[in-house]
């Protein structure tokens, strides 16, 4: 896999898939200050001007745009093609360029990281960082969605739980930062939103409590453990969630952690210990 990354990143050359704007952009007003955050951004068709606060946008990802028609175009889902009266390309080719670029930036981070981990080892935790999932969550504390440019069909389907369309938006801004301020520019925002010690955590242990639990309780003829939710606390930059696991009728751990799947992870290690107790003394 690496030696595809690498190919694959072999192939591209760190420039711009579209103009930088000029410096008389009309951006630019009469006092010489940006409007919205970026010059060139008021040449943007009306209703990406009237629908996304690119100023914010820059905040949320910490990152200052030299051309914004790439960060737009990140943002851009198929489905809102047709209300552009001029040709734009959705996200897909950003996504595709993002992906390759965040396998090759999770791969080295781990790389330097683990110097003895083995090959494998460090492929299986790279698919655990770099998946679905995990993409999707990412966008979800960045609060992505807020400045997606959808259909409302699309928009829906977000709100009923769809995780591709964000986890594809965070590749494409993943790529739209390597062409605009290359491997450094991609590289910050990756580790500032990916390569957290708590999503690093949650990675190394994903599945792990959860699935040693699962194999002892079908060993033991007492089925599949179910989690549920006790509680849910604090703001929603500080959440923390207490989850209980059942094995058969018997509630057997709590855990709790600053998400759903730290808590299970928790709860999954005391039914552990709980069974490796009763072991102990019978």
């Amino acid at each position: 896999m690496r030696n595809v990354v690498k190919a694959v990143l072999g192939l591209f050359v760190p420039r711009m898939s579209v103009p930088l704007p000029s410096k008389t952009s009309k951006a630019i007003d009469k006092r010489g200050k940006r409007k919205n955050g970026a010059a060139g951004f008021e040449d943007l068709p009306q209703p990406i001007r009237e629908q996304l606060d690119f100023q914010r946008f820059q905040k949320t990802i910490g990152y200052t745009a030299r051309n914004p028609r790439l960060f737009v175009e990140a943002l851009l889902h198929r489905s809102y093609l047709p209300q552009l009266h001029e040709r734009w390309n959705s996200n897909e080719r950003l996504e595709f360029l993002g992906d390759a670029v965040l396998n090759f930036l999770v791969a080295e981070h781990l790389h330097s990281a683990n110097p003895d981990m083995e090959e494998g080892d460090l492929t299986k935790l790279r698919s655990r960082l770099v998946n679905r999932k995990v993409l999707a969550q990412a966008s979800r504390d960045l609060h992505l969605a807020d400045f997606l440019l959808l259909s409302a069909s699309a928009a829906q389907s977000l709100d009923h739980g769809s995780e591709s369309i964000l986890s594809d938006a965070f590749e494409a801004i993943v790529g739209a930062l390597y062409l605009d301020g290359g491997i450094e520019g991609a590289r910050a925002f990756v580790e500032r939103t990916l390569l957290r010690s708590r999503t690093l955590k949650e990675a190394l242990t994903d599945d792990n409590y959860k699935s040693a639990l699962l194999e002892y309780a079908q060993a033991e003829g007492l089925g599949i453990p179910r989690y549920g939710i006790l509680r849910e606390e604090g703001p929603d930059h500080d959440r923390r969630f207490t989850i209980e696991v059942f094995v058969g009728q018997e509630r057997c751990g709590v855990g709790i952690g600053k998400s759903k799947k730290e808590a299970e992870q928790a709860a999954a290690a005391r039914a552990l210990e709980h069974f490796q107790t009763k072991m102990t003394k019978s």
